[in-house]
């Protein structure tokens, strides 16, 4: 009887360690394999800043506003010579857009890296979502400078109409650009969403999960970056390597979790568009209301961000596209 209940132990914990495993993707990186790249913290503040400025909230109703954003995206990608593609589609007898510019190889798998630059309601939305927006702005500033020799092409994609009323509808930025992609047969090899990646905090019991036996696995200070997606379809092997090309390029704590998509925060951004069409896809993010009690409030403002730890967090990432296998 002792021996029977201690090989159902054995294969509990068996189990249960693969659970956790296939979950938490822990990666060995071994230090100091990537030359580090520098990222201007003062820059990628004032991009924020600039994105928070608008005359009125960039919401879906301010249309004014939103061109204003896109109009800054697009100004800082041209400053750096590069050709702007704009996507536009009508919603509702409006006209919205989606902005993207292109580096390395055009006829070779793509890897998708895009941030919404809308608001949710009235609100500057510094970390939700001018972060992320800012994020790629400085990867096209790094990529035009550095001229990394690519093996895959890199679309810098600022999305609009993320945020409610539109969202998990078709008329969301990153629903049109995916369907373009698929619509078109173009090969995607990686998605990688940016969302929320300039809110940190090293208080004790800062972090919160939607599950409460994660607080086992990860910290409880929110002082980390996070690669989120959902089981299978490939996601867990781009977790992987996003998870250590951050590490290796940056000087940040970062964890990963893949989990059932219907795990709440699991698809709450852009990248839950590539999954309908099979397409790997990750979120970057700082974990949103399980960290920034400041999410979709008024208090959102770019003095609440640590510009230190997001320029990590852009290192990281440009590190992790640029030597993508």
């Amino acid at each position: 009887m002792k021996k029977r209940i201690l090989i159902v132990l054995a294969v509990v914990f068996v189990l249960l360690s693969s659970l956790v495993m296939a979950v938490t993707n822990p990666v060995i990186v071994k230090s100091n394999l990537v030359k580090k790249i520098e990222v201007d913290a003062d820059r990628i503040k004032n991009d924020v800043v600039t994105l928070c400025s608008t005359t009125k909230p960039r919401n879906a109703q301010n249309l004014e506003s939103l061109n204003e954003a896109a109009s800054y995206i697009a100004d800082e990608w041209l400053k750096l010579g590069l050709e702007v593609d704009t996507q536009k589609y009508v919603v509702d007898g409006k006209e919205f857009k989606n902005l993207i510019c292109s580096f390395g190889p055009k006829d070779t798998d793509r890897i998708i890296v895009g941030a919404h630059y809308d608001v949710c309601e009235e609100q500057a939305g510094a970390d939700d979502n001018a972060s992320g927006t800012a994020g790629i702005l400085e990867l096209a500033r790094l990529l035009q400078k550095h001229q990394p020799e690519l093996t895959y092409r890199i679309d810098l994609v600022a999305y609009t109409l993320e945020e409610p009323p539109y969202f998990r509808t078709k008329f969301m930025g990153s629903a049109v650009h995916a369907k373009y992609l698929f619509d078109n047969k173009i090969p995607v090899k990686a998605m990688l969403c940016l969302e929320m990646i300039g809110y940190f905090s090293e208080e004790k019991g800062s972090q919160d999960y939607p599950v409460g036996i994660l607080k086992l696995f990860y910290p409880n200070k929110g002082n980390y970056i996070s690669v989120v997606s959902k089981m299978g379809g490939g996601n867990g092997r781009l977790t992987r390597e996003v998870k250590k090309g951050i590490k290796r390029g940056s000087d940040i704590d970062v964890t990963s979790v893949n989990a059932p998509a219907s795990m709440p925060g699991i698809d709450f951004s852009d990248h839950l568009n590539y999954w309908k069409y099979d397409y790997p896809a990750v979120m970057v993010t700082n974990t949103a209301f399980y960290r920034n009690k400041n999410y979709h409030q008024p208090t959102d403002l770019p003095e609440t961000l640590d510009y230190i730890k997001m320029a990590e967090v852009i290192k990281g990432v440009y590190n992790a596209i640029i030597h993508f296998k």
